[in-house]
């Protein structure tokens, strides 16, 4: 495969038709670091890709970026330099002018069986050097897709950490009268884009939630009038039923490879107890046995410990235990009532909902409990769910008339709002795309 980028380094083709070629950069002297407390946007140039649909890959480009918060795109009429050839070197000066620290540079154009090439290089404005460069091949289905990549090459150049742009969430979109609210499994790009919708209406669906290494996810159904928990592979529509459970309380979760779902349970005893179900063998384990509503049960990123919530101290608070279900622990001892806890997939926080002064808030927390930080408060905001690089959550918050989806990050001062054509609610974002 010829590129006119060198060094080349051949990589893998990737799923649904896309596939790169990859230079090896010089070693980067531009780095954002993420990890202080208070980021100073980096500011960063990206001109319109050449090509015919150049101007609109590098529209997504600069918008995943700006969304993240971590990047100032600068004003185009800014520009001095106007770029005629994106494989020449820029002229540094003339970005330095206007205080551009990185430089994007790039070109999309039709090869000769129908695929789309896009290639960027992404230039160190003050170190005067191109740090990065890459050539992607898709078909036209996958023109967002190529632009999300390269948000997420250019995310990770610069941070060192990994993007989370060429990502999925699954929402439950709502439509119709309050009093009669139509609800449909649903799924869209992470910036809004691509909405398809996954079940037709005639029944409630609920709690979405994905696979950790597969595009596949598990929701709750009352087509049969009872709740039904289902296993849907997004990309073929193959849907099987895991079991029929009356008194679920709370939507299963997978562990991390994929092979269980843990789950709450109201069984005959009146009690709501935390159950790990095998996912081949349909054998389920009880870890709780509580007198005590124990329920939303998620698994830590090593499958080695639970984190649940539990009202056994009197009111609801956040625990932690064995995944076998030994060594049972609270570690949330803040006012308020605490619901709705989920791992990062980095294994170092937890983020939660909680309700206390009249007003929800969503916050994270370490995983001993220390460091709790509120993100977002409001009236009725819940289900928060991680971008897969733990950097970034999205929730859903009542707004006029019904719910609608929120992202923000973990300073709590870049918080956006999603693009949805009807009300949506109980986001889940996918891993990253292969």
């Amino acid at each position: 495969m010829k590129s006119i980028l060198k060094p080349l380094l051949m990589v893998a083709a990737m799923a649904m038709g896309m596939n790169a070629v990859v230079t090896l950069p010089a070693r980067a002297t531009l780095e954002l670091n993420v990890n202080k407390g208070n980021v100073e946007p980096m500011p960063i140039a990206i001109p319109d890709f050449q090509g015919g649909l150049g101007a609109q890959i590098s529209e997504i480009v600069t918008a995943d970026l700006k969304r993240s918060g971590l990047f100032a795109p600068i004003d185009k009429n800014a520009f001095i330099e106007k770029i005629a050839n994106p494989d020449a070197q820029p002229r540094f000066d003339d970005w330095k002018v206007i205080n551009a620290q990185a430089l994007v540079t790039g070109s999309v154009s039709k090869e000769a069986d129908g695929r789309i090439r896009a290639q960027y290089r992404l230039w160190d404005i003050f170190g005067n050097q191109q740090i990065a460069g890459e050539q992607f091949f898709a078909n036209d289905a996958n023109q967002r897709r190529v632009a999300h990549i390269i948000a997420d090459a250019i995310y990770e150049k610069l941070t060192g950490e990994k993007g989370y742009f060429d990502t999925r969430v699954v929402f439950i979109d709502e439509s119709g009268a309050k009093n009669a609210r139509k609800k449909r499994l649903a799924i869209m790009d992470q910036d809004g884009a691509n909405v398809r919708y996954l079940s037709d209406g005639r029944s409630i669906v609920l709690t979405p939630r994905f696979s950790p290494n597969r595009q596949e996810i598990t929701y709750m159904s009352y087509e049969s009038g009872q709740p039904r928990v289902y296993l849907l592979q997004i990309e073929t529509g193959q849907r099987e039923l895991v079991g029929n459970f009356p008194g679920m309380t709370f939507a299963p979760r997978f562990s991390p490879d994929g092979q269980k779902v843990i789950m709450s349970l109201l069984r005959d005893d009146g009690n709501s107890n935390i159950f790990a179900m095998d996912l081949r063998s349909r054998s389920t384990t009880r870890l709780t046995n509580s007198t005590a509503i124990d329920t939303s049960p998620s698994y830590s990123p090593d499958g080695s410990k639970v984190v649940f919530t539990s009202d056994r101290g009197g009111r609801a608070q956040i625990y932690v235990m064995g995944a076998d279900g030994s060594g049972q622990t609270r570690i949330s001892f803040g006012d308020g009532v605490y619901s709705t806890r989920v791992g990062a997939p980095r294994g170092d926080l937890v983020a939660f909902t909680k309700q206390t002064g009249g007003e929800f808030q969503i916050g994270v927390m370490k995983t001993d409990g220390s460091g709790e930080r509120i993100l977002s408060s409001g009236f009725q905001q819940e289900g928060p769910t991680w971008a897969p690089n733990g950097r970034v959550l999205m929730f859903f918050r009542d707004s006029a008339g019904g719910p609608k989806l929120v992202s923000v990050d973990l300073t709590g001062r870049n918080e956006q709002s999603i693009p949805t054509a009807n009300f949506a609610s109980d986001p889940a974002w996918s891993p990253l795309l292969e």
